[in-house]
């Protein structure tokens, strides 16, 4: 059986949620991406307020509970010269950390991210025998990373697998509640148990 291993950009994802209008199943798309193998281990990245908040709290500990291994950094602020403030993590060298510690455990990489930063881990990936399939949506992957992995997979086509129906995007439902919302980076959200309609 081959070995697949799942390495999970949160905000990438978080990011091309918010552009296709639908949101992702965590535990669907275990299923999806493990389905044609055994599954090594799923690794997800996503960054965190400090201290984190109940919402946060509660979706990293939904991943851990369905099987992720669930890697954080703190958010952190900073503010340009026009006076605006973001709040940012950037967690490329865990995910390529990840990647590259754990090849001898995995024949395919399933690294679901557009981000060019990750096209020369892939390409050394390769050189070593592993197979690698990117996932994200077309205007997010950057041409050297589809072209760097064997498989490039779109969303869009994938959605009746990965989908989480009826669920609106936290963003969407703040945004109602407070202006700003939009600014303020928030990661897909997932519950601990279908009754929860966050």
């Amino acid at each position: 059986m081959e070995r697949i291993a799942l390495f999970i950009d949160g905000a990438n994802v978080y990011s091309a949620a918010k552009r296709l209008g639908w949101n992702f199943d965590h535990r669907k798309i275990l299923e999806h991406f493990a389905s044609g193998g055994t599954l090594y281990n799923a690794f997800y990245y996503t960054a965190v307020p400090m201290p984190i908040d109940d919402k946060q709290k509660r979706f990293t500990d939904a991943l851990t509970y369905m099987g992720y291994t669930v890697r954080t950094r703190p958010l952190r602020e900073s503010t340009d010269e026009h006076g605006d403030t973001s709040r940012r993590a950037n967690l490329d060298v865990e995910i390529v950390t990840d990647l590259l510690t754990t090849a001898d455990r995995y024949d395919t990489a399933v690294l679901l991210t557009g981000d060019g930063d990750f096209e020369r881990p892939v390409e050394v990936l390769r050189a070593r025998g592993k197979r690698v399939v990117v996932a994200s949506i077309a205007e997010m992957t950057s041409y050297e990373l589809r072209n760097a992995a064997d498989e490039y997979v779109d969303f869009k086509d994938i959605r009746e697998y990965v989908e989480r129906p009826g669920y609106r995007l936290p963003s969407e439902q703040r945004g109602h509640e407070r202006q700003g919302a939009e600014n303020r980076p928030f990661y897909v959200s997932a519950p601990l148990s279908d009754n929860d309609d966050r």
